[in-house]
């Protein structure tokens, strides 16, 4: 898993609460292979028409903000129904961060297993970043994960909470199996004392 540690890049900002799962990967794809890429599928009924053409209406079909690796939302972004291929979307199209004042739960969890940096804010705070990112598209916004602080286009900084585990994970490149194979020794261990213990079960 990709490292995040420091980020400066456009973002783009999504002014709509409650965004859920099946706008960022609907559901009709979900059993395409990730091997294909999910960027394609990213909001993908928002992005296109039945043509498959672009929207010329939808933020990310907009230049300044095409090449965003950063989404500044609103409340409960990723909410609704429990799927690994909403975040796979937002990491394939090259998202790195997404800033909101809440997540859904399951999304929230999702996005630290693939490296993408759920950052909470104030919901005041993250309704400016909005405002100067519309007043400006294009804009960046930099992110601090080491020292939890983000910094608007105006040159404000912010800081932000993050669970020192969760940090930990990001700052360090960490999946699930990387975090059980940091404890291969004492798995080794358990093995060889339940193995001599209970020998009839090998």
């Amino acid at each position: 898993m990709q490292r995040f540690e420091k980020l400066t890049a456009p973002a783009a900002p999504i002014d709509e609460k409650n965004i859920d799962t099946d706008q960022l990967a609907p559901a009709r794809f979900l059993m395409n292979s990730r091997a294909d890429g999910y960027a394609q599928y990213l909001f993908h009924d928002r992005r296109f028409d039945a043509e498959g053409k672009e929207k010329t209406d939808f933020i990310l079909n907009q230049a300044p903000f095409r090449a965003a690796r950063i989404v500044v939302a609103d409340d409960n972004f990723g909410s609704g129904s429990s799927r690994e291929h909403a975040v796979w979307a937002l990491v394939d199209y090259g998202i790195r961060a997404v800033i909101a004042p809440s997540f859904g739960p399951i999304l929230f969890v999702n996005s630290l297993k693939n490296g993408l940096l759920p950052l909470v804010i104030d919901a005041e705070i993250a309704a400016d970043l909005r405002r100067q990112l519309h007043a400006a598209p294009g804009s960046e916004i930099a992110i601090d994960l080491e020292r939890q602080e983000v910094t608007g286009p105006d040159g404000a900084r912010h800081i932000f909470e993050i669970a020192p585990a969760h940090r930990h994970r990001l700052l360090e490149g960490l999946d699930d199996i990387d975090l059980t194979l940091a404890h291969a020794d004492k798995i080794t261990e358990f093995e060889k004392r339940h193995a001599a213990s209970c020998g009839w079960l090998f």
